[in-house]
Order: C-alpha cells, then sequence, then structure tokens
C-alpha cells in the first residue's frame, strides 16, 4: 500500500524524536538511581562523583545499542526484499550464529581479541552462512521459497549452535568471554568499539539504501524488475553485502542479537508501505529505538543485576514471529 508521502515524512520525524526521548531516558535510567542535575553535569563535561560516572559510562553503551538496533533493523529488512521472504531475519536464517562461529573460532584459535578484527571475521562467517542457507534453501522444487529458507536457517542456527558449544567446552580460557558474548547485549560499550564499528555500520547502511529502488523493483518478481531495466543478480548480489555488512558488524560489537531484524521492518511497513527508499532509514531509526528500549528495560526489571538485549528481543520476537506464520501466507514479499 502506498502511504502519503506527507505521512512517511512526519512518521519518520516521529520515530526519530520517540528515538532522541529513549536515548535520554537511557542514560538517565539504570540500575543505580541518578537526578537529571548529574545527566546535566555529565553532559557539560563534569563527572566527578558516584553517579556521574554512573551516567558517563550509559553513554557509549546508549550509542552502541541505537547502532546496533539500526544495523540489524535494515538487515532485515533488505534481507526481506532480497529473498521475498516475510519471515526473513539476520537470527531466524542463520546469518548471525554464521558471524558468531567465525568470531569463536578466532578468539579460540587465532587468539582474536581487537574489537576490529572481531568485525572482519565475523562479517566473513555471516557472508558464509547466508549463502549455504540459500543455497540449501534453493535445492528441489520451487527453488528458495520463504519456508524452505526458514526451515534452512533454523537447521543451520541449531548446527551453528553446536559448533560453537563444542569449541567452548574445550576451551576454559575463553569460556567466560564467549559465554557473555553469545547472549548478545551492549554492557561493555565502550567509545573505541564504536569508533571501530562505525564505519562499516555506514558503508552498509549507505550500499542498502543505494539499493532500495531495485528492491522496489525485486518486490514485483524477478521477471518483471528484468524487463524493467533492473539487473536482478547485481541488485540482489549489492543488497546482500549491505545485510551483511550489517549484520556481521553489529553481531561481533554486541554478539548475536535476534528478531529485531523480523519484528522492525514488519512494523514500519504499517507507516510506509513497501516503497524501500523509505522502509530502510525507518527500519534504521525504529530498530535503534526497539534495542535502547530493549536495555533500558534489561536494566532495571531486575535490579542490581541485568537483563542482556538479547534475552528481551527474543522475548519480543519469538511471540511475532509465530504471529507472522499463523496470520499471514507465507509466499513472498
Amino acid at each position: 500500500m502506498r502511504r502519503p508521502r506527507r505521512v512517511r515524512a512526519f512518521g519518520f520525524l516521529a520515530v526519530t524524536v520517540v528515538l532522541l526521548g529513549v536515548a535520554i531516558l537511557s542514560i538517565k535510567v539504570g540500575s543505580r538511581d541518578v537526578d537529571w542535575s548529574d545527566v546535566f553535569a555529565v553532559l557539560a563535561g563534569d563527572a566527578d562523583g558516584m553517579n556521574q560516572a554512573a551516567v558517563e559510562k550509559r553513554i557509549p553503551r546508549t550509542l552502541l545499542a541505537m547502532l546496533v538496533g539500526a544495523g540489524l533493523g535494515v538487515a532485515g529488512a533488505v534481507m526481506q526484499g532480497v529473498t521475498r521472504n516475510p519471515l526473513a531475519d539476520p537470527g531466524i536464517l542463520g546469518v548471525n550464529m554464521g558471524a558468531s562461529l567465525a568470531v569463536v573460532i578466532g578468539i579460540s584459535y587465532f587468539g582474536l581479541a581487537a574489537a576490529s578484527s572481531y568485525i572482519w571475521i565475523a562479517i566473513l562467517g555471516a557472508a558464509a552462512a547466508a549463502v549455504f542457507v540459500y543455497g540449501v534453501g534453493s535445492l528441489g522444487r520451487g527453488g528458495a521459497t520463504p519456508l524452505k529458507l526458514a526451515l534452512a536457517g533454523a537447521a543451520t542456527s541449531a548446527a551453528l549452535v553446536s559448533f560453537v558449544t563444542a569449541i567452548v567446552l574445550g576451551r576454559n580460557d575463553v569460556a567466560d568471554t564467549v559465554q557473555s558474548w553469545r547472549v548478545g547485549g551492549v554492557g561493555g560499550a565502550t567509545y573505541s568499539s564504536i569508533e571501530q564499528v562505525l564505519p562499516f555500520l555506514i558503508v552498509g547502511f549507505l550500499i542498502s539504501m543505494a539499493s532500495a529502488r531495485g528492491l522496489n523493483s525485486l518486490a514485483l518478481g524477478d521477471d518483471l524488475a528484468a524487463g524493467l531495466g533492473e539487473r536482478v543478480a547485481l541488485v540482489r548480489g549489492g543488497a546482500s553485502v549491505g545485510a551483511i555488512i550489517l549484520c556481521g558488524a553489529a553481531t561481533a560489537v554486541a554478539g548475536p542479537i535476534a528478531f529485531v531484524g523480523l519484528v522492525i521492518p514488519h512494523a514500519c511497513r504499517l507507516i510506509v508501505g513497501v516503497d524501500y527508499r523509505w522502509l530502510v532509514p525507518y527500519s534504521a531509526v525504529a530498530g535503534a529505538v526497539l534495542l535502547t528500549v530493549a536495555d533500558v528495560i534489561g536494566r532495571i526489571v531486575a535490579r542490581p543485576s541485568e537483563i542482556d538485549v538479547g534475552i528481551l528481543t527474543a522475548l519480543i520476537g519469538a511471540p511475532f514471529f509465530i504471529y507472522i506464520v499463523r496470520r499471514q501466507k507465507v509466499g513472498s514479499l
């Protein structure tokens, strides 16, 4: 359904305002209560007290949650467009776990310790998993149907989880680091990790935006898209590269966080319809909102402990996944 431009523009402005409010809330709210004066003091450059130190620690955490959520939201939207699959998501299709396995292998056997090295190997792992799942899902009659891709992704994810577990069980020296990272969270955010992952997320987003017009054509079917002058294989390949970069980079710094890329594009289509020129930026902002809200909730529901965002997004996304399977015709977008 095509929405009026005014509705889309107003909706984007509203979601952006919500994101700013959520970001301020994320800096203010946490396991330790702070006053607004502490927040303003930190923003003014004063971080002498304990409360100010707590606020200062939440700023990079908030920024990373926004960046990772934006990356996963866009990656999900692009994957749904590339595969014409309403169930597509980096977690469901096994891409997250491919990145995770690559990082775990790098940590365990190659001594990787820097976030920059995590990112490169995570992107390679995500790409390998995406190619494998699409290849398996394309076998048999009918090609890569949404249901076959979802089943191939689920089976691949289960196998990759087993591989990760097998590696970790034999390496007690890295078990604690890997186990906490595998849950998916942004609690260990630093400005250094943000600086390292930001260029990859920007590149992935730009590639995704450049692919938006082609994804609109792909939604009409490959034959019609080709008739309109689109190079179908080039569009599909380019968009996939953008999604893989986003997913791999986000997974490298925050661990495998699932369902953001499933929930967000579906929610954004209620406002903007199926035009990817609007859906991609909408998914970025809305994804940032969702993951930041999840992080805030995780900090306050189990005080003084915390619940990682990967757990909360699974609690939100799993019922939504079941709803889509039951209520939609799982054919194509």
